[in-house]
This record gives structure tokens, sequence and C-alpha cells, in this order.
């Protein structure tokens, strides 16, 4: 039995793959072209329903990835990037009949639609990212070129995770008691206050089916002698996201290149050149004792690494457009929802 109930209009199967038990939310006429949502970190295929609706002259497709919702529990080999998320959306591709398909990816679902683009190019049609990680992975890199701060890429992956945020998604906490509660965290980063979704409820009791423990969410870690002392351990999706494993700024020469759309909100602060979730940018803060300065371990510049990595697409023959939404934070798909709807369905067109 599937853990959230779906929308009107929204089927919502397990879909049996070579590679792993897929759960996937459908809609639109089986015969129209694909658009496959891709959804971020401590959340799930419940976050596209509504723009799945929306866009009902399209065949609509939003599974949740290895590690969340209802899809099988599988290890994700954080040594392999994002290729595991990758080489499970083409098991799914192939399970449906594969035909080329318009991918958006959030967040950190736009590390699964760019290892996609690179390792399977003649399924993609257009790429929409929305509030996207870094082509240099999230934490623990410098300028817009992505320079790791240490060899180990200490300071990213799965060490660097509040520990109280995890343990309350093991406790299935729903409450609003702690700032670190999920529904807090959601409702403060998620989106820029005082919005909330319409949704709430639904939304989190998704977003808590994410797989916890040492080799999943947040994943395991290595010691390091260079601050703040943990490196990137080998599995779950935050070590898969680290520098030391992640790197998709190829994408600007490759030799395919379907057109991008980049959408995100002014006031992110999960996503940004100063993102609260950095370990630079809270070490500067003050609020991670130690910081060696800004020489050593600035803030990672995400924004201006992503436009570097899509101008240098643009300059070798791709095309892509940045929309920034105001009064909006890291969830343009639910924030600013008419106007999301409004520009995907005009840039797929």
């Amino acid at each position: 039995m599937l853990s959230v109930p779906t929308l009107p209009g929204i089927t919502s199967q397990m879909i049996h793959t070579k590679r792993i038990n897929t759960h996937v939310l459908t809609s639109g006429p089986e015969n129209a072209p694909r658009i496959v949502f891709i959804h971020g970190n401590f959340s799930g295929s419940t976050y596209w329903e509504e723009a799945m609706l929306a866009l009902k002259e399209y065949r609509c497709i939003a599974p949740d990835l290895r590690g969340y919702g209802d899809t099988e529990d599988k290890l994700i080999d954080a040594t392999r990037g994002a290729k595991d998320w990758s080489d499970d959306l083409k098991a799914l591709s192939d399970a449906l009949g594969s035909k080329p398909a318009h991918l958006v990816g959030w967040s950190i679902g736009a590390a699964a639609v760019w290892q996609f683009a690179l390792d399977y190019p003649e399924l993609v049609s257009s790429i929409t990212l929305v509030a996207p990680i870094s082509p240099y992975g999230f934490g623990g890199t410098q300028g817009v070129d992505g320079k790791p701060n240490y060899a180990d890429c200490a300071g990213s992956g799965g060490g660097v995770v509040n520990p109280e945020f995890v343990q309350r998604i093991q406790a299935h906490d729903t409450g609003a008691e702690s700032p670190n509660s999920p529904r807090n965290v959601m409702n403060a980063f998620f989106y820029k206050p005082p919005f909330k979704a319409a949704r709430e409820d639904a939304f989190l009791e998704s977003s808590l089916l994410e797989k916890t423990g040492t080799e999943k969410y947040p994943g395991d870690l290595t010691m390091s002698g260079n601050w703040p002392n943990v490196a990137p351990g080998k599995f779950g999706p935050i070590n898969a996201t680290s520098p030391k494993y992640f790197d998709v700024s190829a994408i600007a020469n490759a030799k395919v290149k379907p057109p991008i759309l980049w959408i995100r909100g002014d006031a992110d602060q999960i996503v940004a050149d100063f993102s609260l979730f950095d370990m630079g940018t809270l070490g500067q803060l003050g609020a991670v004792p130690g910081w060696p300065g800004a020489d050593v371990f600035p803030p990672q510049p995400m924004v201006s690494q992503t436009r570097a990595v899509l101008e240098a697409y643009k300059a070798n023959g791709g095309a892509y457009a940045e929309v920034v939404f105001e009064n909006c934070g890291h969830s343009p798909n639910i924030e600013k929802f008419d106007a999301f709807v409004t520009e995907l369905r005009k840039f797929v067109k």
C-alpha cells in the first residue's frame, strides 16, 4: 500500500525495472510527449502532482528516486556520483518503452537530470532546472570553476548534515515544536516565509519517507584533518552530490545539447552564493567554530557556478534561459505555481 494519497487524476504504481522497483506517479495521455519530473532532497514525487495535472496535454511521469518515497530501499553508491539515479531512470525508461522526454529536475534532482543527459542524451528532449544543485556538487568548492577547497572535499557530504534533523525524520516528527523539526525546516527553507503550501501535510508525509541511516540519508562520513574535520563517505545522497564524486560541468562540452531552462527564486537560502546550508557560509557567520577563512574555505558560489557552466554551454552551441521569480525561495514550482507552469509549458512547446 502506497503511503501518501494522490490527487484525483494521478495514478500511483510500482514499476519493476532491471535495477530497482520504482514508485511512479503518472498522468495524461499515454501517447502524448513525455515530461519526467525529478524531485529534490527531503521530498518526493508528491510535490509534482499539481504541475502534472496542470500540464494535462503531456504524459507526465514523476518517480521517487532511490533513497526516497515508496521506491524500493536500495543503497546509493555515492562513489558513482549521480550515476545510480541516472541508471535507475534509464531502467525506468526501458520499462516504460523508451522515448525522448522533457526532463525537469528540482534541487538535488537536477543532479540526476544533468547526469542522465550526459549518459543518455538520445532520451532527452529538453532540460528544466528548478533551483538546481551546482554542477560541481554541494559544498566544499570555491570559484566559478568549482575548485575543491581540499583534496578530500572536507566540509561536504553526509557528515555536515544536522543530526537532530535526521533523528526527527527517523522519529516521523510532524510537529512544529523545534526549529529543527522537519515541518519547520520545510517551511523556513523550502519557501520564503510566510508562504505555506496548501498541501503542507501531504508534502511533509512524502518527505518523511526518505530512507535514513548511516549508509542512507545523510550517509556515512570520513574523519579529516581539514576543517571542519569531516569528509564524504561512500554511501547516501549527500555523499553522492559531494564534489568528491559529483561533477557534471562536462555538460558544457557535450556533443548533444538540448535546450535548458533554469528557474530559480531570488530568496533561495539553500542553493545560493551564500547558502545557509553551506559550511563556508556557516563558518563565515561564526556558526561553526574554527573556520580557516575565505581564502581557504569561502562560501560556495552555487548560483554563479551554474551560470558559468551554462554560459559555457551556450558558447559551445547550446541554448539556455534563466528565469528568476521574485519573493521566492527554493521551490518555484510550489511558491509561484502559475508562473512556473506557464514558463514550463512555453518552454517544452
